[in-house]
């Protein structure tokens, strides 16, 4: 039941995921953070697949990937460019979908790459899949929202327009989802780095 969105604009890149932790049809907590900061200029949002209820699971490969960035920039001194970040995310989901126990987890990550001044944003799946896009949903919320970030996303927005086309996609999802998700933590990532953005 995981939803989240995100976006590109011009030098930043916006991320939305509920808040609902859930066990198969029961409420475990509503104020659960599904965005996880792995530097200064990276985040990463992560859900189960649509009809699993296994958040332990996603939530154990989302504390994985952020200790061994940051354990990548102790070592080295310099963190891990978008790019890199997201190849070494991909070539460990990879590497546990050939395990005895797979992790079924689907990211979005973003990132602002100090070096080249440009927002990042990867998405991924629970197969391994990665692909650099200018917007991307996953979760029951994609079947609504794609189709309005089609026709409003705009690659050189300002934050406000952004953040309004974040509006248009929480606002749909409540309207057309059966089990709509009441809450969203939204964050940015920019030159200036990640904090939380309230809608």
């Amino acid at each position: 039941m995981d939803v989240s969105f995100a976006l590109t604009g011009k030098g930043y890149v916006l991320i939305a995921a509920d808040t609902t932790a859930a066990h198969s049809i029961i409420k475990v907590k509503s104020d659960e953070d599904k965005i996880k900061e792995l530097s200064s200029h990276l985040l990463m949002a992560y859900s189960g697949e649509p009809g699993t209820s296994s958040i332990l699971l996603y939530t154990a490969f989302a504390e994985y990937v952020e200790r061994n960035i940051r354990l990548y920039q102790i070592r080295n001194l310099y963190p891990l460019r978008p790019s890199s970040a997201a190849s070494w995310v991909r070539r460990s989901l990879a590497d546990s979908l050939r395990s005895r126990k797979p992790y079924s987890v689907n990211l979005l990550l973003g990132g602002y790459d100090t070096t080249t001044y440009t927002p990042h944003l990867y998405w991924m799946d629970h197969l391994g899949t990665l692909v650099e896009v200018p917007f991307a949903a996953h979760g029951y919320g994609s079947y609504f929202s794609l189709s309005l970030l089609d026709r409003y996303h705009d690659p050189e927005a300002p934050l406000e327009e952004g953040l309004a086309t974040l509006r248009r996609c929480i606002a749909e999802v409540t309207k057309r989802l059966v089990v709509a998700q009441p809450k969203y933590k939204v964050k940015i990532v920019d030159k200036d780095g990640v904090r939380e953005v309230e809608l």
